[in-house]
């Protein structure tokens, strides 16, 4: 099978990396002559980039492998990603599953499917003691305004609960050469924002030698047309003086922060092997405000971890409060086949972890309220990304959505916004005064 009008269709599950990687394969599609249409609608080849952090993402990839066959039955149907390639035995027994890769040689995804003949072909290979990063640079990031550059795969991490390790791999960085050709290309493209993205995008540089994720940005800084530079993720523990301190010199920087916390209770935090404490993590959020007076501290929190008493859970709470967190993403624990605390003694019962769910939901919300309101009757610069149903929305550089009503369209235009009142949780509406322009 090759090109000449062949249809293709991607569905991606999961974290942006896998965003990326999709977005990577279907640029290698293209370039060999395939046409990329709908997930929902016929093709002749389905690819899903299947996701392994909780069990739900495992279930979700293989109803999505047996949905794409049912579309057409003679289409070749490759899954790939992370669930792939931690079974990929597992997903070779998938009804309709015609070839598996996992997250090692997709650059060559183009090439397995056109050597395909017939029944199922398991291509997932070790990651083990992968090395070298698989550079698979995107120049279209086609329909956004936001481009997601990938600069690291892997972690060493092993936190207890995380299957990703074992998924991805250890710390793999990018050349930063490769990355700065990739960001200029998209700035050439009339791209205003990058999103600097990895597994665990702290860790970038600790396989190379004297180079850190603080110079990447530094050079990323200079490139011209970029205007705003945002990061994923990042561990606690990275973000030390000198980083803030070099940060805080980099006006592009936007001065929002997702830092993963998982837990306000110590015991709770050692249990996941954490290698932080909360007192550790309230110090970071302190140098952070210090530096940037609007800066948006956002996390990850999992409830009913193993052994999490409703002591554990009030504390972290109240840590969470104490922090004054602006937003919080919670997940209930889900056992991990593979991890060790799927193994752990004192595991929580499923209604117990939904009740702390609501509790620590109705907590974000009541914090991102303090937090928006802190914003109305302020001017803030917003970089517009959508229009529809009347609105134009867009974010802050402290990543505060904004609606501002009206049919003209705004995308990719940064325009001084007066923030007016709260729309919901992490929503805005918002005013442009006359005579407010282009920033």
């Amino acid at each position: 099978m090759t090109g000449n009008g062949k249809k293709v269709a991607f569905l991606t599950l999961g974290c942006k990396v896998n965003m990326y990687d999709t977005e990577a394969m279907t640029e290698l599609f293209l370039q060999k002559g395939y046409d990329i249409v709908d997930f929902e609608g016929f093709a002749d080849i389905y690819i899903i980039n299947t996701c392994t952090v909780t069990n739900f993402g495992d279930k979700k990839s293989r109803q999505m492998i047996r949905r794409a066959k049912r579309k057409n039955p003679l289409a070749i149907v490759v899954a790939t990603g992370c669930y792939a390639q931690v079974a990929g035995d597992e997903v070779a027994e998938i009804d309709g599953v015609n070839i598996v890769i996992g997250t090692k040689s997709r650059k060559e995804v183009v090439e397995i499917v056109e050597n395909y003949k017939d029944g199922v072909v398991n291509a997932v290979s070790s990651i083990k003691n992968l090395k070298e990063f698989e550079n698979t640079p995107i120049e279209s990031n086609k329909g956004r305004t936001r481009a997601y550059v990938k600069i690291q795969d892997g972690c060493n991490r092993y936190c207890t609960y995380c299957i990703i390790p074992y998924a991805r791999g250890n710390v793999r960085s990018r050349d930063k050469e490769d990355i700065l050709k990739e960001v200029k290309v998209l700035a050439e493209k009339g791209f205003k924002e990058v999103v600097l993205t990895g597994i665990h995008v702290a860790s970038y540089g600790l396989d190379k030698e004297n180079i850190g994720l603080a110079d990447v940005v530094e050079a990323v800084h200079d490139i011209e047309g970029i205007e705003r530079i945002r990061f994923s993720s990042m561990e606690p523990k990275a973000v030390t003086e000198e980083f803030v301190e070099r940060m805080k010199a980099l006006p592009k920087v936007c001065d929002h922060y997702h830092l993963s916390l998982q837990s306000g209770c110590n015991e709770t935090l050692k249990r996941m092997n954490r290698r932080y404490t909360a007192e550790e993590y309230l110090e970071v959020c302190e140098r952070l405000r210090a530096a940037f007076p609007n800066v948006a501290i956002t996390t990850d929190i999992i409830v009913g971890f193993p052994g999490e008493s409703e002591e554990d859970f009030k504390e972290c709470v109240d840590f969470a409060q104490k922090v004054h967190l602006d937003k919080i993403h919670v997940f209930p624990y889900s056992p991990k086949k593979g991890t060790p605390a799927a193994k752990f003694q004192n595991q929580i019962k499923n209604e117990i972890k939904s009740e702390r769910s609501r509790k620590l939901i109705d907590t974000s919300d009541e914090l991102n309220r303090n937090f928006l309101s802190r914003f109305i009757g302020k001017t803030m610069p917003v970089l517009f990304e959508t229009t529809s149903d009347g609105y134009n929305a867009g974010h802050t550089s402290n990543y505060i959505k904004v609606l501002v009503k009206g049919s003209e369209d705004l995308n990719n235009k940064i325009i001084p916004v007066k923030i007016t009142s709260i729309a919901e949780p992490e929503v805005v509406y918002g005013v442009i005064e006359e005579g407010d322009g282009e920033g």
